[in-house]
């Protein structure tokens, strides 16, 4: 019974949060996806008893860092792609026939574009609800597909190879001052040191 509760609560928290907005789901399951394959890629290299500890130190944060950009670059640009494209509606700056002849007859083209009005808060806005929040919906779900698109296709491998570079061009650095510092510095001798060290004489 308590399963039963407290799947009908999930059910009706999904729908509260998401029924109305089902790009705001794909923004959310997207960035949860990344979330969870940065984790499951972090702990792979950290369980692999066949990579070295001494590339691990380097692999790991490595793998952090591009789980990052991951997840901040999908977030980051999918959701402010559907939240501009979200507002352009509800100001009928995007907008269908039905939205527009509605604009138009109750004498609102003047306000539309502007940044304080919403379609939504108008007198008869009853009128268009259905036909409004299927429009809107559709605009969201396709912001938020071209943004996770763009995100992943285009925004972070750039990052992504950059992190990499950088972290590349540390690790050299790093190799290059330990080794230095584990090379025994090389001291000259004078020949009478050399001949009196090896038991010579002449």
């Amino acid at each position: 019974m308590n399963l039963e509760k407290a799947f009908s609560t999930l059910k009706s928290n999904l729908y509260k949060n998401y029924g109305e907005n089902p790009g705001k789901m794909l923004v959310h399951t997207g960035t949860a996806g990344w979330i969870l394959s940065s984790a499951a890629q972090v702990m792979a290299i950290i369980t692999n008893d066949k990579i070295a500890p001494e590339q691990k130190t380097f692999l790991i944060p490595q793998e952090i860092g591009d789980g990052l950009i991951n997840i901040l670059s999908f977030y980051i640009l999918t959701s402010s792609v559907k939240n501009l494209c979200s507002k352009a509606v509800l100001n009928g700056k995007i907008a269908n026939k039905t939205i527009k002849n509605y604009l138009e007859k109750n004498k609102l083209n003047a306000k539309i574009g502007k940044v304080d009005f919403n379609i939504k808060k108008t007198e008869n806005f009853a009128e268009i609800k259905e036909d409004f929040t299927s429009f809107k919906n559709g605009v969201d779900v396709l912001a938020s597909t071209a943004g996770s698109v763009l995100s992943c296709n285009i925004v972070t491998p750039i990052l992504r190879n950059e992190y990499a570079a950088e972290r590349q061009k540390s690790m050299n650095e790093h190799l290059f001052k330990r080794n230095q510092a584990q090379m025994k510095p090389f001291h000259s001798v004078s020949m009478n040191t050399y001949m009196k060290n090896s038991g010579m004489r002449i």
